[in-house]
């Protein structure tokens, strides 16, 4: 971890952890659990900002009983907000009183939102980081001359979940931003490395090609603190060879109507029954019915029926258990000082 992070984030331990801001899969106590293993605990909010209040109320309770975690200025935990969806007006608020450490944007309609929104952060909350998730090199440009975010979080193509449909792998992805960074005088803003992440391997490799800190989704949807129905981590415990198992679509954002994501964006998730029947002509009509009616069943749809979206990243396959997120940071951050360390004899 950079100085400069590491400074802005006192209580984390290097390698710096941190699980992606899941919308309605990461609440309140998976940001805890995470924040006090010395990561950085991420709370995802979307449309209800009253559900993001309660979120940040049940980490503030969880974490507040630590005396080396309760900051005077700051939440140690972070948000995820979606500016394309998200209420900036309704958001602010609930900044403003729990005053989270990182506010991290994701999916804006516009680069300009991100200016617009991170203005307004810190104007409510002026000691709130604010991190913005990008998937290409001119973006991450783009962002860093117009909103000055405090850390660029650079997103790869393996990622589950949404992300740029067109895309690289964090492989060629980090060291190219860092370099264009460099040359327009922006090296001075850390980055953190999110897609295809599950170990201490793959987060010794992130922090090999120029990454202050790694992001995990896939692997804290395995997390006994994570908010996800049973059949859907069982589906995931089970998956294999995500390369394969796993495809990026637009198909997954018209299951339950039309779809509302920004065009540059799309999603991955496991290979499932409504993206066959896509794939082999069936109507969107008759796909979304069938996904109507598996939803309701008492599996959600992520049983045998195998209609609604399991977001899930190539590195699946590396999933192999549930446990507690504490386990997971500590787990692979002492898995990649391993690797670290190997490495250096070599």
């Amino acid at each position: 971890m950079s100085r400069i992070l590491a400074k802005s984030l006192p209580w984390t331990q290097s390698p710096l952890i941190i699980n992606a801001p899941m919308g309605g899969f990461a609440g309140g106590d998976l940001a805890a659990a995470v924040t006090k293993a010395g990561g950085l605990g991420m709370i995802g909010g979307v449309f209800d900002m009253n559900e993001l209040h309660d979120n940040l109320a049940k980490a503030t309770a969880t974490l507040h009983v630590d005396q080396s975690l309760d900051s005077s200025k700051t939440l140690p935990v972070g948000v995820g907000l979606l500016p394309f969806v998200s209420k900036l007006e309704e958001a602010l608020p609930v900044i403003k009183k729990f005053k989270p450490h990182v506010l991290w944007l994701f999916a804006a309609k516009e680069f300009e939102d991100y200016t617009t929104w991170a203005q307004r952060i810190r104007e409510v909350s002026p000691d709130t980081q604010i991190w913005i998730q990008c998937g290409s090199v001119t973006a991450a440009l783009h962002i860093a001359e117009a909103c000055k975010p405090d850390v660029l979080v650079m997103q790869g193509v393996d990622a589950g979940g949404h992300g740029f449909e067109k895309g690289a792998g964090i492989i060629s992805l980090l060291p190219e931003t860092a370099d264009a960074l460099q040359r327009h005088d922006f090296a001075h803003i850390p980055l953190v490395a999110a897609g295809g992440i599950m170990d201490g391997r793959g987060t010794a490799a992130a922090l090999a090609l120029g990454a202050q800190g790694v992001v995990m989704g896939t692997r804290f949807l395995a997390a006994k603190e994570t908010i996800v129905h049973g059949k859907y981590q069982s589906t995931l415990l089970d998956a294999e060879d995500g390369g394969q198992s796993t495809v990026r679509s637009k198909l997954f954002d018209e299951l339950r109507g039309p779809n509302i994501w920004p065009e540059a964006y799309d999603g991955r998730s496991l290979v499932i029954d409504s993206y066959r029947d896509h794939v082999n002509g069936v109507g969107i009509e008759e796909i979304r019915r069938l996904h109507g009616e598996a939803v309701k069943g008492e599996d959600a749809g992520f049983g045998e029926s195998k209609r609604a979206a399991v977001w899930a990243g190539t590195g699946v396959g590396l999933v192999k258990k549930v446990e507690g997120a504490a386990d997971i940071v500590v787990e692979v951050r002492n898995g990649a000082r391993e690797v670290l360390q190997r490495a250096a004899k070599i």
